[in-house]
This record gives C-alpha cells, sequence and structure tokens, in this order.
C-alpha cells in the first residue's frame, strides 16, 4: 500500500532540503490549529507518518502535498515545494551535473555506448537503467528516470538559449535498447531535437579508420563566467576536470572529433535511414 512518501537514505543536501520542506509543513499545519493527528485523518496518513515527513525523515510525494495543500488552505504553496522534494530525492551527482548543465552557455558532448542523457527518450531511460548490475529497484530506477527527464527541460528552454553539441558514434544508434519500439522512438526524438536552432547532433561513422574519439566519452561545459570545464564519467565513476590543461586536452579532442564526424545535415539523414530500417 502506498504511504504517500518515499524512505531512503538522503545526502547531506537532500536531508536538508526535507528538512526545511518539513518544517513549512509543521507551519502551515500549527497556522491552521491541526494537531498531527487530525492532520493525518484529513488526508489519508497515520500520525506517525505525518511526524516522519515534518521532521524530515521521510519525502512526501505529490500525492500527500496535494492533499495536504487543499487540507491547510494553502492556495498552492504547498503544492509549489514539490519540485524542492523531487530533486531532494536525485543522488547528489545527478544534482551537480544539472546544475552545471543550468549554468553552462555552450555544452558539448561526446557518448559512444548509449544516446545522451539530454537527448534520451523516458522509456529508453528506464530500459538502460532496467539493465544495470547489480539489478536497480523499481523505486531507484523510477527515481533516476524522474531526475534525468527533469534535467531535460534545459534543452528547451528559449529564455537563455543555450547551445548544444552532441556528437553520437553511429553504433549508439543502431544499439537497440529496450526493444524495437523504444529504439524507434528514441530515433524519432533525435530527429525532433535536431531541427531546434539551438542544438546540434552529428554522428561519428563506425567506418572511420581514423577514429579521434576510442578514449571514451566525455562532456564539455562553456560557463556564464568564461570558465570552461570537463566530465567524464566511467563504471559509475565521475570526474570534474578544471585544470586548465586537461580542458584544453579535452576541446582539442572534441575539435578532432567533430570534424571527423558527419555534419549535422548528414547526420540527420543517416538517423532518419536507421530509422527507416528499424
Amino acid at each position: 500500500m502506498d504511504d504517500g512518501t518515499e524512505q531512503q537514505s538522503w545526502d547531506d543536501e537532500g536531508g536538508a532540503v526535507l528538512r526545511i520542506v518539513g518544517r513549512q509543513l509543521k507551519a502551515w499545519r500549527e497556522a491552521a490549529g491541526l494537531r498531527q493527528a487530525e492532520l493525518g485523518t484529513a488526508i489519508g496518513y497515520s500520525e506517525d507518518l505525518v511526524s516522519s515527513v515534518e521532521r524530515g525523515r521521510r519525502a512526501p510525494k505529490d500525492v500527500y502535498l496535494q492533499r495536504a495543500d487543499d487540507v491547510l488552505g494553502a492556495g498552492g504553496k504547498i503544492i509549489s515545494m514539490q519540485r524542492d522534494v523531487a530533486e531532494a530525492r536525485y543522488p547528489k551527482k545527478v544534482r551537480d551535473l544539472a546544475k552545471l548543465e543550468a549554468e553552462a552557455v555552450e555544452l558539448g558532448a561526446y557518448n559512444n555506448h548509449t544516446i545522451h542523457a539530454l537527448l534520451q527518450t523516458e522509456d529508453y531511460t528506464r530500459a538502460m537503467f532496467g539493465m544495470r548490475r547489480p539489478l536497480l529497484t523499481e523505486d531507484v530506477i523510477e527515481r533516476e528516470v524522474g531526475a534525468r527527464m527533469a534535467r531535460q527541460e534545459i534543452v528547451d528552454r528559449t529564455k537563455t538559449m543555450p547551445v548544444f553539441s552532441f556528437v553520437q558514434d553511429e553504433v549508439t544508434l543502431r544499439r537497440p535498447l529496450g526493444g524495437k519500439m523504444v529504439h524507434r522512438r528514441q530515433l524519432e526524438r533525435l530527429l525532433e531535437v535536431g531541427q531546434f536552432r539551438n542544438v546540434e547532433i552529428q554522428v561519428l561513422p563506425t567506418s572511420l579508420e581514423d577514429h579521434a574519439g576510442l578514449a571514451g566519452g566525455f562532456r564539455l561545459f562553456k560557463l556564464r563566467g568564461g570558465a570552461t570545464l570537463g566530465y567524464t564519467e566511467v563504471q559509475h565513476i565521475t570526474r570534474l576536470i578544471s585544470e586548465p590543461r586537461e580542458v584544453q586536452f579535452l576541446e582539442m579532442q572534441y575539435g578532432s572529433i567533430r570534424a571527423q564526424a558527419l555534419t549535422p545535415r548528414e547526420s540527420l539523414a543517416l538517423i532518419e535511414k536507421v530509422r527507416g530500417e528499424t
């Protein structure tokens, strides 16, 4: 039975957010003149659960916040905390990566195993996390999928218009993760995003005799302040690269990869061809 909350171990930052949310919920309850047991009865949960949420020990799900907002007459102020609670559930490395993406005016990425996270469909992402070994629980998979989908908002953002450059190894287009329909929809998503004015997608053909990307995938973030950072991830181990010479090396490598790749127009034509074969 769904108790309206999630319980797990939080990192310090996530725990701090949940404690703040809990204090705000407590303040709204007390302002309404309700005891914990009375609020629990009104929204369909136990007194112990209400107490755990208010102490930041459990993360309230959306339905909990929605019912509390209605009962306490918060006029949407409690519901507005849904995003904060959702982000508190995400692993710290995901939150840190999302912050980098949000601060970037330009992002470049080369991927040689899977489609880049910002380009993935929800079904593709879910299939990918479902293949992880050791196996992940369903709750963890859903949390990871939710975090990744939330990060994709930056691609559709129009106010600041960050510039995105993605280079995908051709093998990532042909690897049918999740099955035929998931694979086909993922290719359609690439074709869709590839039409955005601030996005360029290039494909690095497998037929190349000289391949500049064999060392593995990586990302480059050009931040508003002028700094450029590199980012790599191997076997769940992430590394943020700030040393200027190392960043310069990655920039040179990315330049070579882009030069070897098909043009954006040629790349979309190849993606369309692969989609037709799927």
